[in-house]
């Protein structure tokens, strides 16, 4: 049953420490993810890539690092109110 999903864990950028239920794309974890999150109220994109894969407890876990360049910046607007 759990074979059609896996684990996603993002281990650094703005997401660091998440961890995501994915469903397997074609039997195979994705190699790249675009993430939308929420920084200081602004919805911005951010790109992941797959770096390690293992198996945790009869479930696939992928890791992902973040990429800065292709992903929106994370700086926060200093001139807000």
């Amino acid at each position: 049953m759990g074979d059609a999903t896996y684990v996603a864990e993002f281990i650094d950028g703005p997401l660091e420490g998440d961890f995501e239920q994915r469903a397997l794309v074609r039997g195979e974890p994705e190699k790249r993810v675009g993430m939308v999150a929420a920084v200081d109220g602004l919805e911005s994109l951010f790109w992941y890539d797959a770096v390690e894969q293992k198996d945790v407890g009869g479930q696939l876990r992928v890791r992902f690092r973040f990429d800065a360049a292709d992903s929106d910046p994370v700086e926060s607007d200093e001139e807000n109110d």
